[in-house]
């Protein structure tokens, strides 16, 4: 009995490791601990919110942004005390310092002025101009030239002309009576007698002053018009030496400077020609045949040749 005893403990002993099987219930704490793990996915969602939050201190940023137009009030103020110089100019503000700068622009177009201070190109472009005119503005060629003066009689259509060539000039004087200019040329007569002229049969040279010329009849080329009023042109030119004087014009009268241009000789052409006709009356057709006959006089007699130079 007392075997079977022993047996039956031992027996019973054996269901103790079984019983320890249970204490295998370990493992189901480890499942335990993985739901701390699940816990842990919670968190991250957690942070997901706090990512979230991060938007809303984006627009916290943009308000900086506003800010920066408040700084562009200080700048306002430094334009504020520009005006502090209102003792001065009021209008001087920040404008029109900016303004200034298109002015800057303006002032290089004077710059393209630089070709009306040519004497050359100002010439080409004008046939002649008003003799103490030219030379008031330094526009009175010195090299040569032409001059043309009138001597109108007041009470009727008799007049006189004279043109002057000159060249090589070494000084110009003006005076109370004109311009007298240091150097030698030519002087070519024309002279207008109407037909109502009282002493007709009397030589140029010899009528009173302010009628006459240093001319003879059989020294002149005479042209009769329609309208009977004679057109008289030296045949040949005087010399003059060492100076010559224009006179200051009076009333109705001039005193031209022509250019030495290529087209020198037509401009004088065209220009006694209206001349003759508008201010002295001689007909379209005569007052023309008259001025070709001046104009080729002159080209023949007055060009500038080396014994100017």
């Amino acid at each position: 009995m007392a075997t079977i005893k022993k047996a039956a403990t031992k027996v019973a002993a054996k269901p103790k490791p079984a019983a320890k099987k249970p204490a295998a219930k370990k493992p189901a704490a480890k499942p335990a601990a993985k739901k701390p793990a699940a816990k842990k996915p919670a968190a991250k969602p957690a942070v997901k919110k706090a990512a979230a939050k991060k938007p809303a201190a984006k627009p916290a940023a943009k308000k900086p942004a506003a800010k920066k137009p408040v700084a562009k009030k200080p700048a306002v103020k430094t334009a504020a005390k520009k005006p502090t110089v209102k003792a001065a100019v009021k209008s001087a503000s920040a404008k029109p310092p900016v303004k200034p700068v298109v002015p800057k622009t303006d002032i290089k177009k004077p710059a393209q002025a630089k070709p009306a201070v040519k004497p050359v190109e100002a010439s080409e472009n004008v046939k002649f101009r008003n003799l103490f005119d030219a030379f008031s503005q330094g526009k009175l060629p010195f090299a040569n030239g032409y001059i043309v003066s009138s001597f109108f009689n007041e009470t009727s259509a008799y007049s006189i002309y004279e043109v002057v060539s000159y060249a090589s000039v070494k000084e110009i004087f003006p005076s109370e009576t004109g311009l007298q200019f240091i150097t030698g040329g030519k002087k070519l007569y024309v002279l207008v007698e109407p037909d109502t002229y009282q002493i007709k049969h009397q030589e140029p040279v010899s009528r009173a002053h302010g009628e006459s010329i240093p001319k003879r009849f059989n020294e002149l080329e005479t042209i009769i018009a329609k309208n009977q009023t004679r057109i008289m042109i030296s045949k040949e030119p005087d010399e003059t030496y060492g100076s010559f004087t224009i006179l200051k014009p009076q009333g109705q009268n001039f005193a031209i400077v022509f250019y030495d241009l290529p087209d020198v000789y037509d401009s004088l052409a065209a220009f006694f020609e209206d001349s003759l006709n508008r201010q002295r009356k001689v007909p379209q057709s005569d007052a023309k045949k008259a001025a070709q006959q001046v104009s080729a006089t002159v080209q023949k007699h007055m060009g500038f040749k080396a014994e100017f130079k």
